[in-house]
């Protein structure tokens, strides 16, 4: 097991869950919302045995927080989150490409965490690597720029939350948002038959293997893939899917991570 990492022990009964990518806001009102309500439906029915949460980035299609304005909408999902949370359930949440523009609203109003990287952990006697899975691995050298030139760059992100009223701000970032939808669902067939090997969060797991930095399961989002492979005896990759087509998460119950899709 590595060293000075952070450790869950699990209570007796108790488990880990993971998912991502519910895209909440798109493409529009309506269908949103249902997804809304089936995500809290599964929130709902893992709540008894469930001692942390990690929700792995993309939760929403478009978030931006101003110093005293969040995004309208979505206070079905944030009250059951506060009700996780006052229950004494962890979250945490990672932010993803859609929404990584988060601040202190979740952790001063509701109670989660909020991870801007991805983290390693250890849980009886696994270890785990969890994160959104966005900038990782070969390829995608345009959204690398932008996302450290451009989108973590905290001056701009100061300019557009002090220009931009909070009206034309989300307007622009839910058109942008739309429109990646919009050509990533075109595509989603397409990853429906992928090569493993040429995937850029295997390729990144497979070099963090070969330098040495082992991790028993390797847990991504972002590809909207559900993808539970064991890569080989040591080494598990999970892509938790979405909430759009699959429904899915993962769960680990101190000996097995899984990936299961929710039938509401």
């Amino acid at each position: 097991m590595k060293k000075d990492i952070p450790h869950i022990v699990l209570e007796p009964g108790k488990k880990l869950y993971f998912a991502s990518d519910f895209h909440l806001g798109a493409p529009n009102h309506a269908e949103s919302l249902l997804r809304e309500k089936r995500i809290i439906s599964w929130l709902d029915h893992i709540k008894t045995d469930a001692q942390e949460i990690f929700l792995v980035g993309d939760l929403f299609d478009f978030w931006f927080e101003y110093k005293h304005v969040v995004p309208k909408g979505y206070v079905r999902f944030f009250g059951k989150l506060a009700e996780l949370v006052d229950a004494g359930i962890i979250i945490k949440i990672f932010t993803g490409n859609h929404d990584l523009w988060m601040a202190d609203y979740f952790k001063t109003e509701i109670g989660t965490e909020v991870i801007h990287a991805p983290v390693t952990f250890s849980s009886q006697g696994k270890t785990f690597y969890v994160g959104h899975g966005d900038g990782l691995g070969p390829g995608d050298k345009a959204y690398k720029f932008l996302k450290k030139s451009l989108f973590n760059n905290p001056i701009c992100t100061f300019l557009f939350g002090r220009i931009m009223h909070p009206n034309l701000g989300m307007f622009l970032g839910n058109s942008w948002s739309l429109n990646s939808w919009k050509k990533n669902r075109a595509e989603d067939v397409v990853f429906e038959e992928i090569v493993l090997e040429k995937e850029f969060l295997y390729q990144y797991i497979m070099n963090m293997e070969k330098s040495g930095s082992h991790h028993d399961f390797y847990i991504f989002g972002h590809r909207h893939i559900a993808l539970d492979s064991q890569l080989n005896e040591q080494t598990k990759y999970v892509n938790l899917g979405d909430w759009i087509r699959f429904n899915s998460y993962g769960v680990f119950d101190g000996e097995q991570l899984e990936l299961k899709r929710f039938q509401s």
